[in-house]
């Protein structure tokens, strides 16, 4: 069974809402050493012992690299309107300084002309985490000058694809390659160091302001923004310790991001916090961050709870939790996008990836993956709400479009709506993708008068 949005919360959606579907280099490319490709800090971790659950690594992961024009078919035969994608930047400058590689330029050049001429607006990431390896050794996001070679770098892929593609986002999720790779280890590059983390966070984000401004400085017709993964995040309990536990994670999570960016400064009471491991700056880098966007990408996935103990059991909600472990928690979207629209002033906004893991089997060429099915269609309906309420969405987008490696879980996690058998590189539409397809056709057919126009990326 497929479940329904109800009619008044599909007539919350323009007509030129953007749906689409979302994947990263790393995850899905392989062909890590073909055509020139350096390696990236991710290629690197994958060789450390343990780092992978599955001690896989990305070397053939979904072979997209030779099968882009099938997937490409694939997602045309979707029905969405864009592809979010991103572009390994080891793969177009092996050494993220020096000369760029004309293989590597030319394969993303096929990406943007093969999904132009399936009527798919390619919308581009610059910077999914796959940093290249040989700037780690000089200091990675650490070390200033990495800002100024991925200035160069946005340059360089904007002057070749900026002229085609809807838009262009600089980062995806710095929080995740400043926390997760530099402050807990547990991502590429596996450091721990929390002054290292904050002050990768805060060249990260300087490189965003720099790239946007030196893009518009070229005439980049592409519109130009960042991804950012928030959450809603509360107290476990009500007490004071648990109460102020979570505050400062909100700081950590999505002050310290959406602040810098969109009001110029840091929050206050996280500069406080981190004392010595405050992040060093200079007299104009607040400013450079602070560089209008034209748009905002969010990652939403499910709420965080706080405990001032440390720990927190989700298992006590009595929500369902995906193979994540994460809570099934839809309410915690509608919620982000309206406290977002009341604490800044907001540029449009997209959701660039949303969806769950669960263990999917192929049974008898089919996956029913119900699951998923249902936790997609639960958080279109909770954008609708959002929308409904006056908040400036203006597209959603299904992570992720095929199974792939999954970072430090290697492939142990399944996102796609479509399976894929790394075995033998088979293809099979899940049961979401099903609904997802009969979704977008169900939403093409509607008059328009069932609501207003919205600008669109």
């Amino acid at each position: 069974m497929h479940p329904a949005i109800p009619p008044e919360l599909l007539a919350a959606f323009p007509k030129d809402f953007v749906w689409g579907v979302a994947t990263s280099a790393f995850q899905i490319e392989g062909a890590a050493t073909e055509d020139g490709k350096g390696p990236s800090i991710w290629d690197h971790f994958c060789r450390l012992p343990g780092a992978i659950a599955d001690n896989s690594h990305g070397d053939v992961a979904c072979d997209h690299v030779h099968r882009w024009q099938q997937d490409l078919d694939l997602i045309a035969s979707l029905g969405v309107d864009a592809y979010r994608f991103s572009m390994s930047w080891p793969r177009v400058r092996p050494t993220g300084a020096g000369a760029f590689n004309e293989a590597g330029l030319d394969f993303y050049d096929k990406i943007v002309d093969g999904l132009l001429a399936r009527g798919i607006k390619p919308y581009l990431t610059l910077n999914h985490w796959d940093l290249p390896q040989a700037l780690q050794e000089k200091g990675g996001w650490a070390h200033r000058d990495t800002v100024f070679r991925f200035v160069e770098y946005a340059q360089a892929v904007a002057a070749r694809l900026g002229d085609r593609v809807a838009a262009i986002t600089t980062h995806n999720e710095p929080w995740v390659m400043a926390t997760l790779g530099h402050e807990s280890g547990v991502f590429a590059p596996g450091l721990k160091d929390r002054a290292m983390a904050m002050q990768v966070s805060h060249h990260l984000l300087l490189s965003h302001g720099l790239a946007l401004q030196a893009l518009r400085a070229q005439a980049c017709k592409a519109r130009l923004g960042i991804v950012l993964n928030l959450s809603p995040v509360g107290p476990a309990t009500d007490s004071p310790a648990d109460q102020a536990a979570a505050r400062l994670e909100d700081g950590r999570l999505v002050r310290w991001y959406m602040d810098p960016l969109l009001k110029g400064t840091y929050p206050q009471d996280v500069l406080d916090h981190l004392g010595a491991d405050a992040p060093q700056m200079q007299a104009d880098d607040l400013r450079d961050i602070n560089t209008p966007m034209d748009f905002l990408g969010i990652n939403y996935y499910s709420r965080a709870v706080v405990s001032a103990l440390g720990s927190w059991d989700n298992k006590t909600s009595g929500l369902a939790l995906t193979d994540m472990g994460w809570e099934v928690y839809p309410d915690g979207l509608t919620e982000l996008l309206l406290r977002m629209r009341s604490d800044w002033s907001m540029p449009p906004l997209y959701i660039m990836e949303n969806g769950a893991a669960f263990r999917d089997k192929v049974q008898d060429g089919k996956v029913h993956d119900a699951a998923r099915t249902d936790y997609i269609a639960r958080h279109v309906s909770a954008v609708a709400q959002a929308l409904q309420q006056g908040v400036g969405v203006q597209g959603y987008m299904v992570w992720s479009l095929l199974d792939n490696f999954e970072w430090a879980s290697g492939y142990e996690k399944r996102f796609g709506i479509v399976h894929v058998d790394y075995a033998t590189q088979q293809r099979t539409l899940k049961d979401s993708a099903l609904w997802y397809r009969d979704f977008l056709g169900r939403q093409r057919v509607r008059p328009a008068a069932q609501a207003p126009q919205a600008a669109e990326v």
